[in-house]
């Protein structure tokens, strides 16, 4: 079998049972999906600190693309919040180190996560991304959106201020509120007050007998009312004379293809970064697409989804967008709208089109304090600190992780916060599992169960110690476990049996096979017989290749009812005698 994944065509598996009612439901979904993309592509560009235009031709061909290669029937893939972020943090800082040219340097990053991505995918890579924890990713996304919805109040403001982390964000600020241009800020306060009062308008005009959907469809469709709004008062009265900062002209038409300028040096430099973007990209975007796939008890292919979403990327950049994910909000509203297959994308792209070739002279007036409200608006919904509070009562290790990527994001960055959160989860789980939990167990009357003494009513007998061991043996627990042993037979001088219980015992390497070699001489020594029970296959099928079973001065057991049986009956042979030389 091959170990490269081969990339197939996913829409073939929907375009056999297209139907006119398939195509019915995907047209209503793409037209509100359209109506949610013009105002998001704009804002996450000025987020990421490109032309208006970039978010644009970064929601047609990653669309196309995704719709011909991914695997989730619904998920809307384009710009989102905090890829957007990590752009412009990562380009921002290559920019100020190498001198590249902005959008040149977004164009390389958006290529490079894509064919990682992809690579990723061809080399079945997608299990890796698992090591990205949940708790990592809940607390960078909060983090992020603090970042993210702070770094626009100097749109709002119609100041100049700036910084990667809240401490630089808010010195800024604080600095720059002296001039404060108020025409900008009545505006943005304008465009931000009626877009959180969209959002608790779905009820109030179903009271007033709006259909379900279409008040539905009222609200989603807030930000763009919001946009002609406020580009009208700014045209009507030539708000850029009183310093109010405007989109400016957007380029009319579809994007130019073109191959990014092959430049190595930059390409390193964005190396890093890429990789990061990719990975938490990849993750936001499966873990939409597992949610909403569940519902509809369908399921994706996470390698898949890794050449999917990096073709997607690799389009945009060659379309002169910018780095791609799926996004969370604009896919629960594709789902619910009542997508049934990626053609809904696909007829999406085309009203981006339309909206390129038609709309964008309109763009001229727009203010970029509207498309920061419309970012506020859209991260308010990311901050999210319950997984704190749960986190705290379910898991300190996991409270640990959240915290760290949550205070490390919001003071040094986000690319520093999300690796420090990785390492923050693989060091408590190496701590955690070079303690691992052990008991002493007993069997419960009347049954063939054996549960914790300290827990349970249990059956002992003297002589014999079972000791169960709730962890895989691996070097960094071996030692650990080792001691635990030596003190039970310290503490007992009447033991004749150490019964070593395995049930959840999934691998045992080298280091802890030298280690149990060891315990077996040692216990020989003291006339104590070592055994082992409930080993599972692939772990015996590893220690029969070597020669601790015939060493072992015991038995190993299928059962633990077996060893204790066996063990009471004194039917097992005392302790074998050492060889005189190994």
């Amino acid at each position: 079998m091959s170990l490269l994944l081969r990339p197939k065509l996913s829409c073939l598996a929907w375009l056999r049972d297209y139907d006119r009612d398939t195509l019915t439901s995907d047209l209503v979904a793409a037209a509100i999906v359209t109506i949610m993309l013009i105002p998001q592509s704009l804002a996450y560009a000025l987020l990421a600190g490109v032309p208006a235009e970039m978010g644009l031709y970064a929601t047609m061909l990653p669309l196309v693309t995704y719709a011909l290669l991914g695997t989730s029937r619904t998920l809307s893939v384009g710009p989102v919040a905090v890829i957007s972020l990590m752009t412009a943090t990562a380009v921002g800082d290559v920019v100020a180190t190498t001198g590249a040219d902005y959008v040149t340097a977004t164009i390389a990053l958006a290529l490079l996560s894509g064919l990682i991505l992809v690579a990723m995918g061809l080399l079945r890579f997608g299990f890796l991304v698992n090591f990205l924890s949940h708790p990592v990713v809940a607390g960078f996304i909060t983090a992020s959106a603090i970042i993210i919805a702070l770094g626009q109040f100097r749109h709002l403001l119609g100041v100049d201020a700036g910084g990667d982390t809240v401490l630089e964000l808010g010195s800024s600020l604080a600095g720059a509120l002296s001039g404060t241009n108020t025409t900008t800020l009545s505006l943005g306060l304008l465009a931000l007050g009626l877009l959180l009062l969209a959002r608790r308008m779905k009820s109030l005009l179903r009271g007033w007998g709006l259909a379900p959907r279409l008040a539905d469809l009222v609200c989603k469709a807030s930000p763009v009312l919001v946009v002609l709004l406020t580009t009208a008062l700014a045209w009507r009265f030539s708000l850029q004379d009183a310093g109010v900062a405007l989109v400016g002209a957007v380029p009319q038409g579809l994007p130019v293809l073109r191959f990014p300028a092959l430049m190595p040096e930059l390409w390193w430099e964005l190396a890093d970064s890429a990789l990061l973007i990719a990975i938490i990209g990849y993750v936001e975007s499966v873990s939409v697409g597992k949610t909403l796939a569940a519902k509809r008890r369908q399921r994706i292919d996470p390698d898949q989804e890794l050449i999917g979403l990096g073709a997607a990327n690799v389009t945009s950049a060659l379309s002169g967008g910018i780095p791609v994910t799926g996004g969370f909000s604009r896919s629960v509203v594709n789902f619910d709208a009542g997508a049934v297959t990626p053609a809904a994308s696909l007829l999406a792209a085309a009203g981006m089109a339309l909206a390129a070739l038609l709309l964008t002279p309109l763009l001229y007036f727009l203010p970029k304090a509207t498309l920061a409200a419309v970012i506020i608006v859209a991260v308010i919904g990311l901050v999210d600190f319950s997984h704190l509070k749960r986190a705290w009562y379910y898991s300190r290790g996991d409270f640990a992780a959240i915290a760290t990527t949550l205070v490390v994001t919001l003071t040094a960055g986000v690319e520093i916060g999300v690796m420090c959160g990785v390492l923050a989860s693989l060091a408590l789980h190496l701590y955690e599992t070079s303690r691992p939990h052990m008991a002493v167990v007993g069997e419960v009357p009347g049954t063939e169960h054996f549960r914790n003494v300290e827990r349970h009513h249990v059956i002992t007998h003297p002589g014999i110690v079972s000791l169960r061991v709730d962890e895989s043996l691996y070097f960094a627990n071996a030692s650990y476990i080792e001691e635990a042993i030596y003190a039970l037979v310290a503490r007992d001088p009447e033991l004749r049996h150490v019964v070593l219980m395995c049930p959840a015992v999934n691998a045992i390497d080298l280091s802890a096979l030298e280690v149990l070699e060891e315990v077996n001489q040692r216990l020989q020594e003291a006339g104590i017989c070592l055994h082992l029970s409930e080993v599972k296959g692939p772990v015996m099928d590893c220690l029969q290749k070597t020669d601790f079973i015939s060493r072992l001065n015991g038995e190993v057991f299928l059962s633990q009812h077996q060893a204790i049986a066996r063990l009471c009956n004194g039917r097992l042979p005392q302790p074998k005698t050492l060889l005189s030389a190994v």
